[in-house]
């Protein structure tokens, strides 16, 4: 399934890499991705593949667990979980999307079972294994191209006495699978999973919170190399292949979105060619992946000397940040944390609402680089309209100020809620013409 940082991402691979293959046409590989010589900054770089620990089958049970208390919560009788994080967030599986339903369902109580293509059960199987149910037992029921897989699901519930019950449903789901089942078994009532998938994932554990700073150091670490290598004449497809090598040498899989000059006030950037200018803003934005965490940061800087509105602008989007982590504790509800950076903003002379801070503040990430909850007025899919701030819970803090036609300036750390308040995972951009 695409997600925000694929459909982000793909404009700036492409272009990232026909620039380091200008580059090498040039006979200037020193910064290709993936070159030996590159910039000394970036060739200095190491891995940090050694920090990361993975998660573990007991971790998973555990999650597991928890699920299983919050279905009898929701009076939920099953959960469905076809591809995407919230399968691998339980099961330990990676699978792709396709139009073919597999999945994988959860009862309340009682095992498993799995449900796929019957060319595919071996592979099912073999990811089965490196899972908390182990592979010899397990309850996989293949279909074939010419059968239902809903007619599957439908006697699987059956089978657990769960047949005429409530079943949530993992929403990326496609619609036309729930459908089906639904179809396929008209006494189950399907319900959305969300209270029991985002009420497992929306809380960290320690190791959670490892993974994710971790990522976050990592790209930092890139985002720093490679901003000491940027001189203006750069195009931002040469920042972007010197991103991947980067990310090469730390060992974690990640890219950016980079943008310059007018560009940067456009929120999610712009495919026009773009060359960075002496005194021209640059924005770095995105992150990278570790044991399937995501980091998610933005630095915005000047190349050269910054002008005074520059300058104003930048402080007063790193006020409106630290806004937000003050407001940001147990109990307080999530959109007053964007309420208390957007005042700032507004303060500032760049409001009312979303005039120039055309976004909300943050988002809950883990796995996914946008997931449940979100620090907006009002949370996304009608599902608990204002909930509060929990320890545990992660978000990005990227408050941002876009005056079209001139720059942009957003300032993304991501912070995790305390027991007494909250902590930002990274240090924050000190100021706009020393970023690191």
């Amino acid at each position: 399934m695409l997600t925000r940082r694929d459909l982000l991402s793909l404009p700036a691979a492409l272009a990232a890499a026909a620039g380091a293959r200008v580059l090498i046409a040039q006979g200037r590989p020193d910064r290709a991705a993936g070159s030996a010589r590159l910039p000394e900054s970036v060739a200095g770089l190491t891995s940090m593949r050694q920090q990361a620990r993975p998660i573990t089958n007991g971790e998973r049970l555990a999650r597991i667990d928890r699920a299983r208390a919050l279905m009898a919560e929701q009076k939920m009788d099953a959960l469905v979980l076809a591809a995407g994080s919230s399968l691998t967030y339980f099961t330990n599986i990676r699978w792709g999307i396709s139009e073919r339903l597999s999945a994988v369902i959860l009862p309340r109580a009682g095992e498993p079972f799995f449900v796929c293509p019957a060319f595919e059960e071996d592979r099912l199987r073999e990811q089965i294994a490196l899972g908390p149910f182990g592979g010899g037992r397990a309850d996989v029921r293949p279909w074939q191209e010419d059968e239902s897989p809903y007619r599957l699901v439908a006697d699987g519930l059956r089978d657990r006495g769960a047949a005429a019950g409530r079943a949530g449903v993992d929403e990326t789901t496609p619609f036309v699978w729930s459908d089906a089942i639904a179809t396929a078994a008209p006494a189950l009532k399907i319900v959305s999973g969300t209270p029991v998938t985002a009420g497992c994932r929306m809380i960290k554990d320690a190791h959670e919170l490892e993974l994710v700073q971790l990522a976050g150091a990592a790209t930092l670490r890139v985002y720093a190399a490679v901003h000491a290598a940027i001189h203006p004449g750069m195009t931002v497809q040469e920042v972007q292949a010197l991103i991947d090598a980067g990310y090469a040498r730390v060992g974690f899989a990640g890219e950016a979105s980079v943008q310059t000059g007018e560009y940067t006030a456009l929120p999610h950037g712009s495919i026009a060619p773009q060359t960075i200018g002496a005194g021209t803003i640059v924005m770095i934005d995105d992150g990278c992946s570790v044991e399937g965490y995501q980091s998610d940061l933005t630095r915005t800087f000047v190349v050269g000397r910054p002008t005074d509105r520059m300058k104003r602008v930048f402080d007063l989007v790193r006020r409106a940040q630290g806004a937000a982590l003050a407001a940001a504790r147990p109990g307080v509800v999530l959109a007053d944390i964007d309420t208390a950076a957007r005042a700032v903003i507004t303060a500032g002379g760049y409001g009312p609402g979303f005039r120039y801070f055309t976004h909300r503040v943050g988002h809950g990430m883990g796995m996914d680089i946008h997931e449940w909850p979100y620090l907006v007025n009002r949370n996304m899919y009608g599902w608990d309209e204002a909930p509060a701030a929990r320890p545990g819970m992660v978000f990005s803090n990227e408050p941002g100020i876009y005056i079209k036609g001139a720059f942009g300036v957003r300032l993304e750390d991501d912070m995790y809620i305390t027991e007494d308040g909250a902590k930002l995972m990274t240090p924050p951009s000190a100021s706009i013409e020393h970023p690191f």
